[in-house]
Parts: C-alpha cells; structure tokens; sequence
C-alpha cells in the first residue's frame, strides 16, 4: 500500500521544538515578532520609537512619545500569566501536534502544572484556534450535515429529543477535483432554518453551492445568498451514499478524536471550543511543521481571555 503523503510528512520533532522555543529568551522573541512582526508599534499613539525594559523578568516597551509601558505579554492571550512562556509555548505544541486531541488531564501531566491550570490554558488556546478560524467562510462546493454531540442519558429522552445532545452543523468544502479542503464546525440552537440561517450568513460565503441532505431546515442557506443542491437520503446508510463520502469520513474522525482524547466535557457550554480545535487542526493538516507557529501567532494576537470569561461565554450565547 502507497504511503499516505499527509500522514508521514515530517511535522515539527521535539526536539527541533526545543531547539527553536527551549528557553525563555527564544520565546519572548517569538512573541515579539508574532505581535509586532514590522517592530514595535506604540498600542495606543502609533509611535514606533520606544524604550525597553525589564519589569518583573518581562520585557517592557516603553513609548517615547506617550510614554505608555507596554507589557510583552499585555493585550495578548498570556495575560497576566505567572507561568514561563516555555510552559505556554510547550503546551501551544502539544496541543497542535496531537493529532486527536489532548485532554487537560493529559496536559498537566505534561506541563507539570495542577489540572485547573492545565484546563485553563487549553481552553484559552482553544479559544485562540476558534477565534483565528472565525476569519474565514468556506467558498465553492460545500457539504453539509446534521450532527449531535454527546448521547442518550439512563432514563432520559431517546433520539433528537435526549437531553445530553447538542446539536452542531458540520461543513466541509472541496476542491475542483473533489478533495476535502476546509471544515467548519458549530453548535446551533436546533435543525431550523433560521438558525441555519444564522449559521450559514457567519460561515459559508454567499453563492456558494451547499449540497445536503432532504433535512428542511438547510434550505435556510439560500437565506445566506448560498445555492442549494437537495440529495435526499431516504433509508439508505452512509456507505450508500457517495455523496456525502468526505463529511461523512471527516465526522467519523471527529468521533474517533473526542472518544479517544475526552471522557466527557460540557458539550453544551464548551462544544464550541472543541470542535472549533478538531476544525483547526484538519484546516491545517498539510503543514504539520508550521502549525505550532501559527498558533503561536493565534495566540499573541488574541486578546487576553479570563477564566471568568471563558467560563461565561457558551453560556451567554
């Protein structure tokens, strides 16, 4: 059998990580460089001539013209944080070189840091991934299906009806030649059509072709200026329908990688954040070696997100 192209590309090893991101010094020009990659730049006037400093072990610009102080990690996702930016960047690594997933559980073992840190700082860069993939829609021929999180409870409701179930719309675009390209992935209030009208105007770009099955609510998509093409599905079993081959494979995946990383989280306050990271990795799966960087980048120009506020967020949506 030929090898898979994708699956044995090289990637980024340990230990190049460690030789680019080992010490402190590495990582404060990393972030520097992913902030302000054309030099400093004064957040509040503009000015690029500045001092800098060192406040408490960070580096501090100062303006020359304001004088305002300037954290390195002020206005960043690392706000405020007591950890190194090594632990940060070896998490940043972790996280985006596993490629089902790593569990909070798993990560403070790694980091060495207690669970509720370890919790903390992957919902934070799970944020940063959701956030950084928000920026794009997905164009041209797009598949899409109806699909649940979590399963029945002892006792509860069965099917659609099941307390335990959060309902997400899955979407994958394809290339000219019929190739998987770019997913996206949200939990929605429920199968109507506004909702999918809601989705569809935030994720897909309008005249695109969305192909689906006959579920009624995704004619909400021509709602979102998107063209509609119906395949009604009737009684027949996903391998009986080519179809929708790719977004079939790509939610297989998707259950393969949360039952092997999570036992459980809070699908319904927290699924954003995990299929927005499954999303971000398979988006990015082509370039295995540069991913760390570009969270990295993700990272340092998100803006700081508290505990309090990721605890909140899915809940006030």
């Amino acid at each position: 059998m030929a090898m898979n192209k994708i699956q044995f590309q090289a990637g980024l090893s340990l230990p190049a990580f460690l030789a680019q991101f080992g010490t402190e010094a590495q990582c404060e020009d990393s972030l520097e460089q992913s902030r302000w990659s054309q030099g400093f730049r004064c957040p509040d006037c503009g000015h690029a001539e500045h001092y800098v400093l060192k406040s408490g072990g960070r580096k501090t610009f100062q303006c020359r013209s304001c004088r305002l102080q300037t954290s390195l990690i002020a206005g960043t996702l690392f706000q405020s944080t007591h950890l190194k930016l090594t632990t940060w960047f070896l998490a940043i690594y972790l996280i985006s070189q596993a490629k089902t997933g790593l569990s909070a559980l798993a990560l403070k073992r790694q980091l060495g840091v207690s669970y509720p840190t370890a919790w903390l700082i992957q919902q934070k860069l799970m944020q940063a991934m959701v956030e950084r993939d928000a920026r794009y829609t997905l164009d041209g021929e797009v598949q899409v299906d109806d699909a649940y999180l979590g399963g029945e409870l002892a006792g509860g409701k069965a099917g659609r009806g099941s307390e335990n179930k959060v309902p997400f719309v899955a979407a994958l675009s394809l290339s000219p030649e019929g190739q998987p390209r770019f997913i996206k992935m949200a939990p929605i209030p429920g199968f109507t059509r506004k909702a999918i009208a809601n989705w569809a105007q935030g994720d897909l770009s309008p005249g695109c072709v969305v192909r689906s099955d006959g579920l009624a609510c995704f004619a909400g998509v021509t709602d979102a200026d998107c063209q509609h093409q119906v395949t009604v599905a009737g009684s027949r079993k996903p391998k009986d329908l080519p179809e929708f081959c790719w977004i079939n494979t790509v939610l297989g995946n998707l259950k393969t990688s949360l039952g092997g990383a999570y036992h459980a989280f809070d699908f319904a306050k927290y699924g954003t954040r995990y299929l927005g990271a499954f999303a971000y990795r398979f988006n990015r799966r082509f370039r295995l070696d540069t991913i760390t960087t570009r969270l990295i980048v993700a990272a340092a120009t998100t803006g700081p997100r508290s505990d309090y506020w990721l605890r909140q967020a899915e809940a006030s949506c």
